[in-house]
């Protein structure tokens, strides 16, 4: 009893103690959390789906949380500070550098994932968007890019050539522009509307335009931009009057009244009769499919001093925290980029692009499954059974060349402000309507834009 008591009890007390700590510690480890801004009912029970198959395969459980992307910020700062982030955050890339030069995401862990599945398989603009110091700063799971649609069959029988540089969509809208019957474009005129943002960026950064450069606000080109602005002229006098925005643009181009609209994926759907609450009416049948197979799509357009052109694309990221249980969290954002990528997609494959393509062994794994999946509301039909190969290349393509300013000069907030200042939407519809020139369009969107910090 003595030697139970004096030299075997207690070593039998601190073993038994240091199991229970260890496996408190593996059952803690057995469970991550998620957020995820991708908070819809059906959008959520394919994410837990995903999350359960997860388990089943690695035996760690993830908690699956909804977050409002208007408060995601917000949250990730009050967490990190509180020392309770969750262990993977699924966020868009405006977040992904601040944070990690916050500190809140772990670049070495999404690298350690990126390095796995190979860079390669990637879109290689969705990594250049989060290169940070040699590594990338979160892992890119889908995106989708701006894109002009237009009436290819009457591009086609026009002689016109696809709208992929501002010389092509100035000669269509001079051929086409038939008022009120047929609109050479819908130029988006709505100040304080985000789908006129939109637009203005992608049409600046097709001419090599940006605001800002890697020491902050850089003033715009002159030539470049009067350039831009007498081209967005040229659309919008081709455009109906008023305050168009996406909805306009929408109804025109599916009551068959204009030739070219820029537009998100997300109206790929509609665009094809499956959606009853925006109905294509071309030739009068709500669910037709005929103007889907009419219409054209390109995601990347040049200006004359920008032959490279560019892609405006919105990106999204699985951001690895610095909390994180890091083999689980790894585990789990290497799952959902490979055996269930295709889960990862379909929650919205209409505005869900793969941002990896396939393996080293298949290349195109994931853009060839992408395009298999059902996409609707009222009616399901997989992209592929709707659109040319042709149009599922051209819109998976954008990826390779989308951006955004900011993202290169590591200035995406700034960019962010002053788009959000709407300055750059209010100037360019003074120009638009006449009040001012070009040139003088330019100096005061510099004046303006140089207060914004």
């Amino acid at each position: 009893m003595k030697l139970i008591r004096g030299t075997g009890l207690a070593p039998l007390l601190g073993t038994a103690a240091a199991a229970l700590m260890l496996g408190a510690v593996a059952v803690k480890a057995e469970t991550i959390k998620f957020w995820t801004t991708e908070e819809q009912p059906e959008r959520l029970a394919k994410q837990q789906k995903m999350a359960e198959d997860f388990k089943a395969k690695t035996g760690i459980d993830v908690e699956v949380i909804p977050v409002n992307e208007s408060d995601l910020n917000t949250r990730a700062t009050a967490a990190f500070a509180a020392g309770d982030l969750p262990d993977v955050i699924y966020t868009p890339l405006q977040n992904v550098l601040p944070w990690t030069e916050a500190g809140i995401l772990d670049s070495g862990a999404a690298t350690d994932v990126v390095d796995k599945l190979d860079p390669k398989t990637f879109a290689p603009g969705a990594l250049k968007m989060v290169e940070s110091d040699g590594d990338y700063a979160a892992v890119p799971v889908d995106g989708w890019t701006q894109m002009i649609l237009y009436r290819k069959d009457i591009f086609e029988k026009e002689g016109l050539a696809p709208p992929t540089t501002f010389a092509a969509m100035e000669a269509a809208v001079k051929k086409l522009n038939d008022p009120p019957n047929m609109y050479g474009f819908v130029a988006a005129t709505k100040v304080d509307d985000n789908y006129m943002s939109q637009v203005l960026e992608q049409i600046f950064l097709a001419n090599g335009v940006s605001p800002v450069g890697p020491d902050g606000f850089k003033p715009l080109d002159e030539k470049k931009t009067v350039d831009a602005l007498k081209f967005y002229k040229t659309l919008n006098e081709a455009s109906p009057p008023g305050d168009n925005y996406w909805k306009q643009s929408r109804e025109l181009y599916f009551a068959g009244k204009a030739a070219m609209i820029m537009w998100s994926p997300f109206i790929l759907d509609e665009l094809a009769g499956l959606r009853d609450s925006a109905p294509p009416m071309i030739d009068g049948n709500p669910t037709s499919k005929a103007l889907a197979q009419d219409t054209g799509v390109v995601t990347k357009i040049s200006g004359p001093d920008n032959p490279e052109g560019a892609s405006w694309a919105d990106m999204r990221y699985f951001g690895i925290t610095s909390d994180a249980d890091m083999n689980a969290a790894e585990q789990f954002v290497d799952y959902s980029m490979n055996e269930g990528y295709g889960q990862t997609l379909s929650i919205a494959p209409e505005g869900k692009f793969p941002t990896r393509r396939g393996t080293d062994a298949d290349p195109s794994k994931f853009t060839t499954e992408w395009a298999t999946l059902p996409v609707g509301v009222d009616r399901k039909a997989p992209l592929k059974d709707l659109y040319d190969p042709a149009v599922i290349d051209e819109i998976t393509k954008g990826l390779d060349t989308a951006q955004r300013w900011g993202v290169s000069d590591g200035q995406l907030a700034l960019a962010s402000k002053m788009l959000n200042s709407q300055v750059i939407n209010r100037v360019v519809r003074d120009y638009l309507d006449g009040n001012i020139s070009a040139e003088d369009a330019v100096a005061k969107m510099n004046d303006e834009l140089s207060k914004i910090n």
